[in-house]
């Protein structure tokens, strides 16, 4: 007997912006169970957003999100002897959690000032389709492409 579906939690929107989305990224941020050290980096990195656009941040970083998330992965599939690497479509709630990832990644692994100006200048370069995580993406585009002739082994 299989095991019961898995039921996804509901996020509690966060209090500054009632947004959803912000307060995904500000878990994805938060270490060692730390929500209020995430919290104000995040809020302070989306200060730093509005003071350089002049422009919501809420907005700048939906457009951030949207210009970094992919339509295509590929997966492993073993097919007889072989294993392939298949391409998918991205759920709508895979693609969010990806591009915050890839944003993430890319914030981290630059040194030199504080988290918070990182992060804010990778959501500002993804807003504009440069940086990192798009670059991230494009890489994923291109393997996808690259495996087409596999996609007949993906089951919908």
């Amino acid at each position: 007997m299989r095991k019961a579906k898995f039921k996804k939690r509901q996020l509690a929107p966060d209090p500054r912006y009632n947004s959803i989305l912000i307060s995904q990224l500000i878990n994805y941020v938060m270490k060692d169970g730390k929500k209020n050290t995430a919290k104000n980096i995040v809020y302070k990195a989306l200060e730093i957003i509005e003071k350089k656009t002049k422009k919501s941040a809420l907005e700048i970083l939906q457009l951030a999100i949207k210009n970094t998330s992919p339509l295509l992965e590929v997966k492993s599939k073993r097919v007889g002897g072989a294993t392939y690497q298949v391409p998918y479509e991205v759920r709508h709630s895979r693609q969010t959690t990806l591009s915050l990832r890839w944003i993430l990644q890319a914030a981290r692994a630059k040194q030199g000032k504080t988290f918070d100006i990182f992060l804010s200048d990778e959501i500002l370069n993804a807003s504009q389709k440069t940086g990192s995580a798009i670059q991230k993406k494009e890489n994923m585009h291109k393997m996808a492409e690259a495996n087409k002739a596999f996609a007949h082994f993906a089951r919908f």
